[in-house]
Parts: C-alpha cells; sequence; structure tokens
C-alpha cells in the first residue's frame, strides 16, 4: 500500500514556526507506523527526527500524537491508520526538534511522588513476602511504561503544566498501595494539594491514550479515595 505522511516539523535552531511536511511511502498494511518513518528518516529525509529504541512497545520512547491521539509508533499498524496519516509531537511539552519533545518536567514530576520503595522498619534476614492478594491490588499500574501518552491527553495538564499529571500519579499508585511499602502518608501528602491528584476531571483521555491499558482514571480515584478516607 501507499501511504503518505503529514508530518509536523520544527527545529528551534532555524525555524521560527512548526511546519509541515509530506511524505509518501510504499508499505505494507502490517507494518507499523514506526516502520514508515524509519523508511523516511533512512531513505528520503535523514533531518526528521524522533525518538525510538526497543521498538516492541517496551520502552515507551516513540510516543506522538498519531492522527489526534496518543500512541506509541511501534504498535499502530499503517491498516488501522488509512492511507492519510497525520503525525504529531505530544501537547504540553517544549519540542526539542520535530517529533521530540522536552521530557525533563515530565521525569521532574514523576521524581516527586518518590517512586522507589520507602522502609523505616528494621530490613528483614529474608524478602519482605507479599500475598498473591496483595500483589494483584496495584498489579495494573505496575506496567506504567513513562511514555508520556496519559499526561499530555489530559486537558487538566494542557491547562496548567504545573499539574503532577496521571502517570505521576499512577507511579505513585503502585507504591501507595504496596504492602511492603512504609512511604504511602509521604506519598499521599505530596498528591494532596490543587495540583496534585485533585486536578484531575476525570475525563478519560489518559485510559484511551495509555499503550499498556492502565485504568489510568481508576487509579487516580482510588489514591483519591485513600486521601479522603486515611487516618490522620
Amino acid at each position: 500500500m501507499k501511504v503518505t505522511l503529514k508530518i509536523k516539523r520544527f527545529n528551534p535552531e532555524k525555524d521560527e514556526k512548526p511546519w509541515w511536511a509530506e511524505y509518501t511511502v510504499e508499505a505494507e498494511p502490517t507494518d507499523r507506523l514506526l516502520d514508515a518513518l524509519n523508511a523516511i528518516k533512512w531513505y528520503q529525509d535523514g533531518t526528521l527526527s524522533f525518538r525510538r529504541s526497543c521498538m516492541h512497545g517496551v520502552c515507551g520512547s516513540d510516543a506522538m500524537l498519531i492522527n489526534g491521539s496518543n500512541a506509541l509508533a511501534c504498535k499502530v499498524l499503517l491498516k488501522n491508520l488509512g492511507e492519510n496519516i497525520k503525525v504529531e509531537p505530544m501537547r504540553g511539552f517544549r519540542v526539542a526538534r520535530d517529533l521530540m519533545v522536552d521530557l525533563e518536567p515530565f521525569f521532574d514530576k514523576y521524581k516527586q511522588v518518590k517512586p522507589y520503595f520507602i522502609t523505616h522498619s528494621v530490613t528483614p534476614e529474608k524478602e519482605r513476602q507479599q500475598s498473591p492478594a496483595e500483589r494483584e491490588r496495584f498489579d495494573d499500574t505496575t506496567k506504567c511504561i513513562l511514555c508520556g501518552a496519559c499526561t499530555t491527553s489530559c486537558p487538566s495538564f494542557w491547562a496548567n503544566p504545573e499539574y503532577i499529571g496521571p502517570a505521576a500519579i499512577v507511579n505513585a499508585h503502585r507504591f501507595v498501595f504496596d504492602s511492603r511499602d512504609e512511604g504511602r502518608e509521604e506519598r499521599l501528602e505530596i498528591l494532596n494539594h490543587r495540583d496534585g491528584v485533585w486536578r484531575c476531571r476525570t475525563i478519560f483521555n489518559c485510559v484511551e491514550a495509555c499503550p499498556r491499558g492502565i485504568n489510568v482514571t481508576r487509579a487516580i480515584g482510588e489514591v483519591k479515595k485513600a486521601l479522603m478516607f486515611r487516618k490522620l
């Protein structure tokens, strides 16, 4: 099949504003969008810039706006996109170049929720044990790959970049509900402010955008509930 890609481009070193470039690629219907982007980069225009790494939907590097929706270029098949495809960088972050955005603010928010085990008790001689039911409690949010698709699909984030964002809350959830962790109250306090968990307006864009199928809105709701009913 022949597909036409309309790509939003911008090089801050020489461009005054973003512009659109069109490329035509011969591809198989089962090829991924990333395959088409690679074909352009390798054979048509070496100046095109985008991130990619594992190319198997694990690293989250190639998240971008595809036909108006956030997705991973390595997971979307051309046959599901049509013959005319529009590709843009994710919204809400500074464009570093073409389809690459500056993710430093995103990771700064991630670091704020202390995404690591916190323990105050004496370290046991063996591993900290956990039942299957306790592990299942936070299983969904362990799947986050920090691609940024959920956060940059959120209107609350577009309106207020200070919002900590869905991805950070998802990663806080993973530890808040882990029976082995002892930093629950620290994280809940970090999220308990107007630009924290309460900024969420339950729009569900994040759920649709997540390439890992995480029920982001449910996780945010569970953190809100934990705050409402915690013992102070």
